[in-house]
């Protein structure tokens, strides 16, 4: 008997260490625990350790905090001009209440996707097909916003609703394919006659430009071509300007040395002091100059006259000494 009271106090030690051990708990980070006391909501558990009273508080839900991804399945929906098409939505909702999470409302994801439906075709029901295939940003706005309120109240935050696809019938498909393909041949023939139309106005505009330019080079040529004719007829006038000035300062310098010649000449006649006979010879030789020219007529000076006899005399004097030489 005394051998088994203490393996009935080691069984009994082991049991309160697994019930301690087995009521401490850890949270992990991004989880919320809603604990029960006695079927009743206590507290949450955030991240961190916490221990639990044993048989009395329950861990009745886990819930993550972690933004979610809900991709739903299409559904029909009809257009104002009762067009039926498939639609899918994904949401992404984050749990921001866990206790509203855990009592608001049973099986929320489904809840979620039911309201998501049932507001799409109310949406879509207002629209026509056109205004639906071009006005996405719209609907998921519309969407996102009604979700918003009504999921509040489960603890529930609506970031965003994305239509993922919209899938009208086949014949609505084939229709719109014609369309955009015959508006794509249309802008592309608009496109066509633009750019041909613009090539045009390039073509004339360059051949403007190019006559304008023609135009003003013929212009400076011959601005460049009279100026230049102007500067050659300055230049040849100054030229004959410069050279009459050489010719006349040429002559000048002429006249004033023969002055300076005959000055001197005379200079010296009279420093000889010469005779008579002297003055008469130089006065012949001075005829016979004259007598040179190409004149017709002659007017012989009389006082050349009077000394044709000494000339005369003096030629026979000189003929009798030449013939004495001989």
């Amino acid at each position: 008997m005394g051998g088994l009271i203490p393996i009935v106090i080691f069984a009994v030690v082991l049991i309160l260490f697994f019930i301690v051990i087995s009521n401490f708990k850890i949270v992990p980070q991004a989880q919320v625990y809603v604990v029960e006391r006695l079927g009743a909501f206590n507290r949450e558990l955030h991240t961190g350790p916490h221990i639990l009273f044993p048989f009395i508080d329950r861990i009745v839900k886990k819930v993550s905090i972690k933004e979610q991804v809900a991709d739903f399945q299409p559904q029909p929906v009809i257009t104002k001009d009762n067009v039926t098409m498939q639609i899918d939505t994904v949401v992404f909702f984050q749990i921001t209440n866990a206790k509203l999470y855990t009592y608001g409302v049973e099986r929320p994801i489904a809840a979620i996707e039911n309201l998501t439906a049932t507001t799409l075709r109310n949406i879509i029901g207002e629209m026509e097909l056109d205004a639906t295939l071009t006005s996405r940003d719209t609907i998921n706005t519309k969407i996102t916003v009604i979700l918003d309120e009504a999921t509040d109240r489960w603890g529930i935050k609506v970031n965003r609703v994305e239509l993922k696809n919209i899938l009208p019938p086949r014949e609505i498909q084939d229709a719109m394919e014609k369309q955009m393909k015959a508006e794509r041949e249309r802008r592309e023939k608009i496109l066509q006659a633009e750019g041909d139309k613009k090539s045009q106005i390039l073509v004339a505009e360059g051949e403007k430009e190019s006559k304008i330019l023609k135009a003003e080079a013929d212009k400076q040529a011959e601005i460049l071509h009279a100026e230049a004719e102007k500067e050659a007829m300055v230049l040849r006038a100054n030229a004959v300007r410069e050279q009459k000035i050489l010719e006349a300062q040429g002559e000048a310098e002429a006249i004033a040395k023969v002055q300076e010649a005959v000055a001197e000449s005379l200079k010296k006649l009279n420093e000889a002091n010469p005779t008579q006979q002297v003055i008469a010879l130089k006065s012949l030789e001075a005829f016979q100059k004259a007598a040179d020219g190409k004149a017709t007529k002659i007017i012989i000076p009389s006082e050349i006259q009077n000394f044709a006899g000494l000339a005369a005399g003096l030629k026979a004097i000189v003929d009798n000494d030449d013939k004495a030489q001989k």
